[in-house]
């Protein structure tokens, strides 16, 4: 029931995803900010990590080597998406620990010490949970907004396809509002003392999406290159209240 509404989630995703950007050709999976490689070890690390390790249960441990070489093997491989390009020098730093984790974690597998093995999968838990980190999205409101984004500066400014640009505006004003109207009680576990950055990013991303609206009525080709670069530099200052 649960794997058949992850399903359902996903198709409705795709097929906004296909409305929002109809006038530009793009896989979804593009703007999509995971790695299914990824999200495909979690299969293997949660028995071992929730079942296996509480358990101490070497014998399970040592089994789950074969599926862990493969699993690495498959996210050593494996290519960001597009929305995520910004993301690639930290996960490619992420990814060599992971392997550092991986092969320590094959070498107490060999041996006799159970402990090693213990403290190696702990390690390794802990650097998939790390690369987890890297791409996730630091909230729901924020990626929205940025799926729209990564289409707008990647896919049509680079050509000055400003009259399509203007076509997404309404719904990238809309996503930034949401973002100013987070819970500011959600904002607190995250944020602590540093909601009032947030506020003021957040504040400013909506103004920069506002202006670009504007801009992009005139006829000023510098002012609205201006104004499309000043949006995503709004957007990195609020993504890097998080950072």
């Amino acid at each position: 029931m649960k794997n058949s509404f992850v399903l359902l989630c996903f198709l409705v995703f795709l097929t906004t995803a296909e409305m929002s950007f109809s006038q530009v050709k793009i896989d979804s999976l593009e703007i999509t900010s995971s790695v299914p490689a990824l999200t495909d070890f979690h299969e293997i690390i949660f028995p071992m990590w929730h079942t296996a390790y509480p358990d101490k249960d070497i014998s399970i441990l040592k089994g789950f080597v074969p599926k862990i070489k493969t699993a690495v093997e498959a996210i050593n491989n494996a290519a960001l998406p597009g929305i995520l390009q910004d993301k690639e020098e930290a996960w490619k730093n992420q990814l060599q620990e992971l392997n550092v984790a991986a092969e320590a974690y094959y070498k107490a597998a060999e041996g006799n010490e159970d402990e090693a093995l213990l403290i190696a999968a702990e390690k390794l838990h802990m650097n998939y949970e790390r690369m987890n980190r890297v791409i996730r999205p630091v909230l729901k409101e924020i990626d929205e907004y940025h799926q729209t984004l990564y289409v707008i500066y990647h896919k049509l400014y680079p050509d000055k396809k400003f009259d399509e640009i203007a076509r997404l505006s309404d719904i990238l004003i809309e996503k930034a509002d949401a973002i100013t109207k987070y819970p500011q009680d959600k904002l607190k576990k995250r944020l602590g003392d540093r909601i009032p950055e947030f506020d003021f990013a957040s504040k400013e991303l909506y103004n920069a999406t506002v202006s670009l609206k504007e801009i992009l009525v005139g006829n000023d080709a510098v002012k609205k290159d201006e104004a499309v670069l000043n949006m995503h530099s709004a957007y990195q200052n609020l993504e890097s209240v998080f950072k």
